[in-house]
C-alpha cells in the first residue's frame, strides 16, 4: 500500500468530544480518571496509532458528552498537551490544547498521611511547582508530590 492510499478510519461521532494526541501508554489512565468505564455513552478508542510528533498516540471519542474544566484538568495529570475537540453535527466546533493548570483543587490526594486533607473533611489544593516534571505542592502541609505518586481523588 502506498502512502497516498493509506488511510486511517476512526468512526465519526455526531455530537460529543474527541480527545486526541494522548500518549499511547496513558490511554487507560485517561479512561479511569474520567470514569469513562462507568458511563453509558458510546465510546470509541484507539491506541498505538502512528503520530508524526509522538511516535505512537491514542484517541478517545465519547458521544453526547462534554467535559467541565475540572475534568479537563484531570486529563492534564496524565496527558498534558493532548487535544480536546468539541464536535456538534459531525463538525469540530472548538479545539483546546490540554495544559497543566497552575493549581489543582479537589483533584489530587496528598501523599502525606498526616496532612489535614487525609484526616479531616478538607478538600485538597495544590500549586504546580514544576510543569515539566509535574510536581505539586500541597497548600496545607507543603509536601511535594511527584508525577509517579499522583493519585486522583
Amino acid at each position: 500500500m502506498t502512502k497516498e492510499t493509506k488511510e486511517l478510519r476512526v468512526s465519526a461521532i455526531k455530537n460529543g468530544t474527541a480527545i486526541d494526541h494522548i500518549p499511547a501508554d496513558s490511554l487507560f489512565n485517561v479512561i479511569n480518571i474520567l470514569g469513562l468505564d462507568k458511563i453509558d455513552n458510546t465510546i470509541t478508542f484507539g491506541t498505538n496509532l502512528d503520530s508524526q510528533t509522538q511516535g505512537k498516540k491514542a484517541i478517545i471519542k465519547i458521544s453526547e458528552r462534554y467535559f467541565e474544566d475540572a475534568e479537563i484538568n484531570k486529563i492534564s495529570l496524565v496527558a498534558p498537551n493532548a487535544k480536546l475537540n468539541i464536535i456538534k453535527d459531525y463538525e469540530v466546533v472548538d479545539k483546546k490544547v490540554i495544559e497543566i493548570p497552575d493549581t489543582f483543587d479537589k483533584i489530587v490526594k496528598c501523599v502525606n498521611p498526616k496532612c489535614v486533607t487525609n484526616v479531616e473533611a478538607v478538600s485538597t489544593k495544590f500549586t504546580v511547582v514544576d510543569k515539566n516534571e509535574l510536581k505539586l505542592k500541597c497548600y496545607y502541609c507543603e509536601k511535594i508530590t511527584s508525577k509517579g505518586n499522583i493519585e486522583v481523588v
